[in-house]
């Protein structure tokens, strides 16, 4: 269900922004009660579930970290030789049942999103989506409603994986950097040749099967320069009406350390030439957006939004900012006071943390070891999404666009704030920019929507 307020939809389905996971169901905040000593709020979740409809998200990936692309700025590629990780593979026909069959079972809510990723997951083939298909009509509960959204470089689409894609009712994302010279700066094949064409045709193709899809874009140290050829190119060319924008902010040895587990006090501090990209010792890859680019990229699109597009178009960001200003939550994880509720599950089955957070340290077991709902209920992951709250520090705390920010994804909590306190989100200055100049432009919308009638509107 969305609903649309006059003219600018806030979208409540998950499946909304495919790569993203919301954060609902069983309220945290409310669990914050007396329980006995051998019980606390962390255990709540899995002992009150029953009382409770359960909701969580789940990306899978079939094909693992595998792909025909060798982008530049992929953090996932990596996850083939990381030690002790997921390695290399294809999820096995007995693996796929397995996960259909748990998360269809674990969700007692009315909504069960599906989202296929990667590496890139149209590698599996016509087939193996067929199969999945087969498998979600044979375990579907009478009154779910379940969905499917697939993310993807759309390089292997072609005519027969149109005709699937809209048979079934798949919502596509889209992955595209913009006009072809900022697309192909970065987003490339294995002997790196160029792929915006092929990502273009595809879009046409979509177009064509009536095939809804939303559109990615990766914002890093190039395109973020560059915001209103970006968003005009996605509005003008691709015509699109759903748009991602995601930071791309990776820290110096990504590929083998998980989040949090480097040394706080070698972090830079705010302010620090380090806590900039094209840096000597820089905290970040050469290719990371910049925090004051971050912020200008919002800025410049906010406006063009607002002036042209405001009842049209979702943006992401822009999106969530109104309706935690109407007081409906954020729409997207990394805007909520918690996360914890959007699992990844890799090719062989082992239950992760978070997309962004599959490292051994954040490996919650196996789908053929224990159920999934279990996982995502464990008081390990349930500490997990505190933990976006809990270690914040003072510095966010005290600031005023805390309840818009809540600190942003922890896993960009990679500097430290100007009095040395570790936990600094890397992007924290274009967040405050961006807040500055949305919010009351954002307040003004907030009331004039309050005025009107709230009417339902289905999903696309």
């Amino acid at each position: 269900m969305r609903l649309a307020l006059s003219g600018l939809p806030v979208a409540l389905s998950p499946a909304r922004f495919p790569c993203c996971c919301r954060a609902d169901g069983i309220n945290y905040a409310r669990l914050n009660q007396t329980f006995d000593q051998t019980t606390d709020k962390y255990d709540a979740p899995l002992l009150l579930g029953n009382q409770n409809r359960k909701r969580f998200h789940v990306m899978a990936k079939p094909s693992g970290s595998t792909c025909n692309l060798d982008c530049t700025y992929c953090f996932y590629l990596s996850k083939e030789t990381l030690p002790g990780g997921p390695g290399a593979g294809r999820m096995s026909d007995e693996t796929l049942e397995r996960f259909i069959q748990q998360y269809i079972a674990g969700v007692t809510g009315t909504d069960v999103v599906f989202s296929w990723q990667g590496g890139e997951p149209t590698l599996m083939g016509l087939e193996f989506f067929r199969k999945v298909v087969a498998l979600q009509k044979k375990y579907a509960k009478p009154f779910q409603k379940i969905e499917n959204d697939l993310q993807t470089n759309a390089t292997l689409l072609d005519e027969k994986w149109c005709e699937f894609l809209k048979e079934h009712r798949f919502l596509v994302g889209l992955s595209i950097d913009g006009p072809q010279e900022i697309h192909d700066k970065y987003r490339v094949t294995k002997g790196g040749q160029p792929t915006f064409a092929k990502v273009f045709h595809a879009a046409k193709l979509l177009r064509k099967y009536g095939v809804p899809f939303n559109t990615l874009t990766c914002v890093n140290r190039y395109n973020a320069r560059k915001p209103l050829d970006v968003y005009r190119f996605l509005r003008r060319e691709l015509d699109a009406t759903y748009i991602q924008f995601i930071p791309i902010v990776e820290y110096q040895g990504f590929e083998k350390t998980a989040p949090h587990k480097w040394n706080n006090d070698a972090l830079p501090k705010d302010g620090d030439p380090e806590a900039r990209p094209g840096q000597p010792n820089s905290i970040v890859t050469d290719w990371s957006v910049d925090p004051d680019d971050w912020g200008y990229f919002l800025c410049k699109v906010f406006d063009e939004w607002r002036a042209k597009d405001f009842g049209k178009v979702l943006v992401n960001h822009f999106e969530t900012l109104v309706s935690q200003h109407m007081g409906l939550g954020s729409q997207i994880c990394i805007y909520g006071e918690f996360c914890g509720k959007g699992v990844a599950v890799e090719h062989d089955g082992s239950v992760y943390s978070c997309d962004h957070y599959v490292y051994p340290e954040y490996r919650l077991g196996n789908l053929k070891d224990q159920s999934l709902d279990m996982q995502v209920f464990s008081r390990t992951q349930v500490k997990f999404g505190y933990a976006k709250n809990e270690t914040l520090p003072q510095y966010c705390r005290q600031c005023s666009f805390l309840t818009d920010c809540w600190g942003e994804c922890p896993k960009n909590r990679i500097i430290r704030t100007p009095a040395g306190e570790p936990g600094l989100n890397y992007l924290c200055r274009g967040f405050k920019q961006y807040f500055a100049h949305a919010i009351p432009v954002v307040d003004k919308i907030v009331a004039e929507l309050k005025k009107q009638p709230v009417e339902p509107r289905k999903r696309m």
